[in-house]
């Protein structure tokens, strides 16, 4: 199974300025599998540790002695580390705090050793008092498989270089090709295990299945990581996120999770999941001006799930309404689409996702995301192409780069840009290469 992220594992071996590295994601999203699988490839040795499963490792950080530790390593991992041709990969490291702090010691002491740690979000960056080594990491963030990567590992690479040959007009005609793989990856998502089972047995009932394990088992780590005082919060927050998702405006209700809740009382269960990474926040933004960031409104956010098809799965929508129609995309007022479109955004875009509207006002903007110009996103589920708000934004500022997502086929309009919904990914990686060259 090929992953973009691969692309930037080979990017850091080969960097100059290398430091090492923290590969970032939820659980479940393929980390272990995509370090060992890099490591397999591209060195000709790796020394593997799992910390959660080798007690010795708890007590291996009594100091910072970078030597002595490489010796340590070696004797758990039964492999002779050497610098530059072997890859040392301590996974769990959430589990020793001060195996992160190490990473600080190893950039600066012994920089000629290859060293990336794995760290589920539900332990690295939640753990108090941990040192964490500012500036003397590099990160990499991994998250579900994106569209793209989901028609890849079907074996469809035709399809891949025909988006990337980024002649839009032309794909027209596979519109109903790339559309009915659209509605397989809305039911199917791109959780590595559940994708998998899809290429091998394509039974939609065991994909289901196993997206219910996933579910089941980050409510286990709800339990096992989450003190008692906020974990009902939690659980109450994850199963609302549907239900908020398909209100007609998006905007997170705390009444809408308990009745009479209040922001105090559910913001540190929404910090928690969203650390975790298994929620996306998308906040609010009260202008749609440069910089972005000068008008955020931390008190108006939107959730979203880390998975369209975990979505799915504890919405327990009918696998009928997806594989075999259009419901997924013109019903449940186009949750699933916005919540498609955010996953593409979040995995191929550098820059803050936000929403944008107006108080007192009808208009509101699906996303915003700034690049060299600012690019206000309507995601439509269907081909209506009303585009009232877009239009209404772009009348007073004509800088802007409005972008319509939707089931349409491509077309440039004199005031916007109509994208079909299978070339999210694909366009705003475009849209970023362009934005940097000018």
């Amino acid at each position: 199974m090929e992953r973009s992220a691969y692309k930037k594992l080979l990017e850091w071996k080969n960097s100059k300025n290398r430091k090492p590295l923290i590969l970032n994601g939820a659980r479940q999203v393929g980390k272990t599998w995509l370090l060992k699988e890099f490591g397999s490839r591209e060195y000709s040795n790796v020394a593997y540790i799992n910390c959660d499963e080798i007690p010795a490792m708890a007590d291996a950080f009594t100091d910072f002695n970078t030597d002595r530790l490489i010796r340590f390593f070696s004797a758990l991992s039964g492999v002779a580390i050497k610098p530059g041709n072997t890859l040392i990969i301590l996974d769990e490291i959430q589990q020793i705090p001060a195996g992160v702090t190490s990473l600080k010691y190893f950039c600066e002491n012994a920089p000629l050793y290859h060293i990336a740690v794995a760290g589920s979000l539900l332990g690295v960056g939640l753990h108090q008092g941990t040192g964490f080594p500012v500036g003397k990491v590099d990160e990499i963030n991994l998250f579900p498989l994106s569209f793209k990567e989901f028609i890849q590992a079907l074996d469809k690479s035709t399809l891949i270089e025909l988006m990337e040959a980024h002649r839009w007009n032309e794909l027209s005609a596979l519109s109903s090709v790339y559309i009915e793989l659209l509605r397989q990856y809305y039911y199917v998502g791109g959780m590595p295990a559940v994708v998998k089972a899809y290429i091998e047995t394509h039974d939609i009932f065991e994909v289901r299945r196993i997206q219910k394990q996933i579910l089941t088992d980050y409510r286990r780590d709800f339990s096992k990581h989450i003190p008692n005082d906020i974990l009902p919060k939690v659980n109450m927050v994850w199963d609302c996120i549907p239900a908020q998702l398909a209100k007609e405006n998006r905007k997170f209700i705390y009444s809408a999770v308990k009745k009479g809740g209040r922001a105090r009382e559910f913001e540190n269960a929404i910090q928690w999941l969203t650390d975790a990474g298994l929620v996306y926040k998308v906040l609010r933004i009260s202008k749609v001006e440069k910089p972005l960031k000068f008008y955020e409104d931390f008190d108006s956010f939107k959730l979203y799930m880390l998975d369209l098809g975990l979505l799915g799965a504890l919405s327990d929508v009918n696998a009928k309404d997806v594989i075999t129609s259009n419901t997924a995309f013109t019903e449940y007022k186009g949750a699933f689409t916005e919540q498609y479109v955010l996953q593409q955004l979040v995995t191929s875009c550098s820059s803050h996702v936000y929403y944008h509207s107006r108080e007192r006002s009808e208009l509101e903007i699906d996303f915003v995301v700034q690049k060299q110009n600012i690019y206000p996103i309507e995601v439509k589920a269907e081909e209506n192409l009303k585009s009232k708000s877009l239009r209404t934004l772009y009348s007073n500022n004509r800088d802007l780069k409005p972008i319509r997502f939707s089931m349409s086929d491509y077309r440039v309009q004199d005031w916007m840009t109509n994208v079909p919904l299978y070339l999210v990914e694909e366009w705003i990686k475009t849209v970023e290469q362009v934005d940097l060259q000018n």
